[in-house]
C-alpha cells in the first residue's frame, strides 16, 4: 500500500482529471482519421490496438497502442511531478478505469492492456519493461494478444515485489483483476480453442 500524504480532495481532483484523460477513446479516433470506419463495428468491437490491427492497418494499430499506453503513463507522471507518489497511483488507477469505462462512450470501453502497461512503465520503468517483455514473449509463443495480456497481468505483481517495488503491488493486483475481468469472454474462447490469433482480420 502507498503512503498517503496528500489531501483527500486533491487526490479526488487528480483522480477525476486522470479518469477523463483515460476516457478518451483513441482507438475510435485513430480509426476514423485513417478512414477505417467505426471500430465498434469491426472484429471484436473492442476499441483497443488489437482490434485496430484486425483492419489490416498496422500504423493505425501502433498509434492506438502508443496513445492508449500514454494515457496511463502521462497521468502517472504528471500527478507524481505535481503532487506525489500517492497521487501518481491514484492517477494510474483512474486513467485505467477511464479506459475501461469511458464516460464519452456510455461507459463501454476497452480491456485496458496498453493503459496497464503504460501505467507500469511510468510507475517504475524496470517493472514496466518486465511486463512488456512478458507480453511479447507470450504473444510470440501463443499468437494470442489476450493470452499474452493475461500472462503479463498475472506476473506483474510478482515482478514488482522481486524488482523492489512493493509499494505498487496492491495497485497492480487491482489493475490485473480488472484485466482478467474484462477478458472473461476471451478466457472462455481460449479454453474452447476459438480465440482469434494476432493479426487475424475480423
Amino acid at each position: 500500500m502507498p503512503e498517503v500524504t496528500s489531501a483527500p480532495l486533491l487526490l479526488a481532483a487528480v483522480g477525476l482529471l486522470a479518469y477523463l484523460l483515460g476516457s478518451v477513446p483513441f482507438g475510435i479516433v485513430v480509426a476514423r482519421v485513417f478512414g477505417l470506419g467505426d471500430l465498434r463495428a469491426i472484429g471484436s468491437g473492442n476499441i483497443g490496438a488489437t482490434n485496430v490491427l484486425r483492419t489490416g492497418n498496422k500504423l493505425a494499430a501502433f498509434l492506438t497502442l502508443i496513445l492508449d499506453a500514454g494515457k496511463g503513463g502521462i497521468a502517472v507522471l504528471i500527478a507524481w511531478a505535481l503532487v506525489g507518489e500517492d497521487a501518481a497511483q491514484v492517477a494510474g488507477l483512474a486513467a485505467f478505469i477511464g479506459h475501461l469505462y469511458p464516460i464519452w462512450l456510455g461507459f463501454r470501453g476497452g480491456k485496458g492492456v496498453a493503459t496497464f502497461l503504460g501505467t507500469l512503465l511510468a510507475l517504475a520503468w524496470p517493472l514496466g519493461l518486465a511486463a512488456c517483455a512478458t507480453w511479447l514473449v507470450a504473444a510470440g509463443i501463443f499468437r494470442m494478444s489476450s493470452l499474452a495480456a493475461l500472462v503479463s497481468a498475472a506476473l506483474a505483481a510478482p515482478f514488482a515485489w522481486l524488482l523492489g517495488f512493493p509499494q505498487f503491488v496492491f495497485l497492480i493486483i487491482l489493475l490485473a483483476a480488472f484485466v482478467f475481468f474484462r477478458h472473461a469472454a476471451n478466457i472462455q474462447r481460449i479454453v474452447s480453442g476459438t480465440e482469434p490469433r494476432i493479426g487475424q482480420k475480423g
